[in-house]
C-alpha cells in the first residue's frame, strides 16, 4: 500500500492536510495521485487483458518464450507493444520463459572437508582502509566453451 493509498482510506478520520504532513507528503502530490486513479485502473484492466494474451501466446510455445518471442508474436497478431511493457507484465504476472543455458558446475565441494570459519562474522564494515579485505571469483564463459577466471579483492 502507498502512503497516498493510506491517506485516501483514512482522510475522512483525519483529514488530508494533517495526513499528509505527519506522512511527509505534498497535499499537491496527492491529489495529483488522486485524479490519476481512473487512468491507473484503466492501465491495470489493461494489463489483465494483455496478461491473457501473453498466457495464451507464451502456452502455444510450451512455456519456453521470453518477453522478446512474445512480442513478436503480438506483433504477428497486430498488436502494437513494446517489449519493455511485455517484460513488465510477464514480471507482474510470473510468467517466465525457460532458460535454455546451462549452468555449468565448476566446483564441487568436498562433503567431508570442515567447514570455513566466517572470519568478518558478516560485519564488512572497517573503520579504515586496508583493515579487512574480501575476495570472490567468478568463471565467464567463452565463446569456445572455455571459462575466464575473474578474481576480485574488495576492501571493506
Amino acid at each position: 500500500m502507498s502512503r497516498f493509498q493510506f491517506v485516501s482510506d483514512h482522510r475522512d478520520a483525519y483529514g488530508v492536510k494533517r495526513l499528509c504532513e505527519v506522512l511527509d507528503l505534498n497535499r499537491s502530490s496527492y491529489y495529483k495521485w488522486l485524479a490519476g486513479q481512473k487512468a491507473r485502473a484503466a492501465r491495470q484492466r489493461e494489463d489483465r487483458l494483455l496478461a491473457e494474451q501473453i498466457r495464451e501466446v507464451h502456452g502455444e510455445s510450451g512455456g519456453a518464450c521470453g518477453s522478446p518471442r512474445v512480442t513478436a508474436e503480438l506483433h504477428a497478431k497486430g498488436l502494437r507493444i513494446n517489449e519493455k511493457r511485455v517484460a513488465r507484465i510477464m514480471r507482474t504476472f510470473s510468467i517466465t520463459g525457460i532458460r535454455l543455458r546451462r549452468r555449468v558446475r565448476t566446483t564441487v565441494p568436498d562433503p567431508a572437508a570442515a567447514q570455513v570459519p566466517d572470519l568478518l562474522q558478516r560485519d564488512f564494515t572497517a573503520t579504515a582502509p586496508g583493515v579487512k579485505y574480501m575476495g570472490d571469483i567468478t568463471y565467464l564463459p567463452l565463446a569456445d566453451g572455455e571459462f575466464l577466471y575473474l578474481a576480485t579483492v574488495l576492501d571493506c
